[in-house]
């Protein structure tokens, strides 16, 4: 389509050619002829007067820069959007497969998809426009919304509620045991998981991640929160909405999280921690107490980034301050024992 069709679309101002042809949307290094891009950030500004794509999608106007612009308040928002023009293929139901177990009292909206080898228990609830792929298993009193999309082999236990427009990833299991035991005379006595599992609209969920039900109560994970692959949500867990959780991410049970926080990867929360609205903790820090709304905390365990930030740099130091403060009681104390740690020969202090 040529660019003026496009922006009508996806919109934003159009600065050169609007009859320009585009065929398909690319980053700017392995852009062709036909080609839109999209540039973010001065540091691939010099990519861009050499990329081969035929328009770009910027925020401000490039002085000397030949093709075609598409300015726009969010590039990388407008990219996503024409990325779905050119590459994403509108949902065409399929049908349900005479290779699937269904039960018999399963209730099915509109142009429901159900492959081969899925497997269907009683009292199950899909809604329109619902994808089950091959290999999935869905277990009693399950109900999954209206456009919402199951990839291969996941597992969604009994009594687990999941809303509109939500995508499971491959491999991912919904509704599992939580991990509760009590120690009675020497053993581990299983407290049995009779809870369910809430994910509300529009939520993703990585591949191979597990989310636990409650013991009693449910687990919930709030609207149009991005879970990454490979993270493990405990039982009775509460995420609010539009969170993000990065890949490796462990969030232990009762611990109840607010809207927009950011986890980045392997974070590792602690039971029964509240993390407040929009908080941030970087990657692999160790979450032992509560974290306020807004906050960014790092390390391990947790504590403000700045602060993080500063230990980190006397930590780097320490070999160097322990060499100084040995020459110091050298120094006042000549002929003492200056103590049982000394240096060696790379400046590290270690035990005699």
């Amino acid at each position: 389509m040529k660019l003026a069709e496009l922006a009508n679309l996806i919109g934003g101002k159009i600065s050169g050619d609007p009859d320009v042809e585009i065929n398909g949307a690319s980053g700017i290094k392995e852009a062709k002829d036909g080609n839109i891009t999209f540039l973010v950030n001065k540091k691939m500004m010099e990519d861009i007067f050499s990329s081969k794509a035929s328009a770009v999608i910027v925020k401000k106007g490039i002085k000397g820069l030949s093709i075609s612009m598409l300015v726009v308040d969010n590039p990388q928002y407008t990219f996503a959007r024409a990325l779905e023009v050119f590459h994403v293929k509108p949902y065409s139901p399929s049908g349900v497969s005479d290779k699937a177990f269904i039960c018999s009292d399963v209730k099915m909206g509109d142009d429901v998809s159900i492959h081969p080898h899925a497997y269907i228990s009683s009292n199950v609830e899909l809604g329109a426009r619902v994808s089950i792929s091959p290999g999935v298993f869905i277990g009693e009193g399950v109900s999954i919304g209206d456009g919402s999309f199951i990839y291969p082999n996941v597992t969604i236990r009994e009594n687990v509620k999941i809303g509109k427009n939500v995508i499971v990833y491959s491999g991912a299991v919904i509704g599992s045991d939580g991990f509760g035991y009590v120690p009675e005379k020497g053993m581990h006595y299983k407290i049995p998981q009779v809870g369910g599992v809430i994910i509300e609209d529009n939520v993703e969920i990585g591949a191979n991640t597990t989310i636990d039900k409650a013991t009693v109560g449910n687990t919930i994970i709030g609207c149009g929160t991005k879970i990454d692959n490979l993270v493990q949500i405990a039982h009775n867990v509460k995420i609010g909405n539009n969170c993000i959780i990065v890949s490796q991410v462990g969030i232990s049970g009762s611990v109840e999280i607010g809207d927009g926080v950011v986890l980045a990867g392997q974070v590792g929360v602690s039971d029964h921690v509240n993390i407040g609205n929009g908080a941030i903790a970087g990657a692999r820090a160790g979450i032992v107490s509560d974290i306020p709304a807004g906050q960014f905390f790092s390390g391990h365990p947790a504590m403000p980034h700045k602060t993080w930030l500063r230990a980190q740099s006397i930590y780097s130091k320490l070999p160097e301050y322990v060499k100084r403060l040995r020459e110091i009681e050298r120094k006042e104390n000549p002929g003492g024992d200056s103590g049982s740690n000394e240096i060696n020969k790379e400046g590290n202090p270690h035990d005699e």
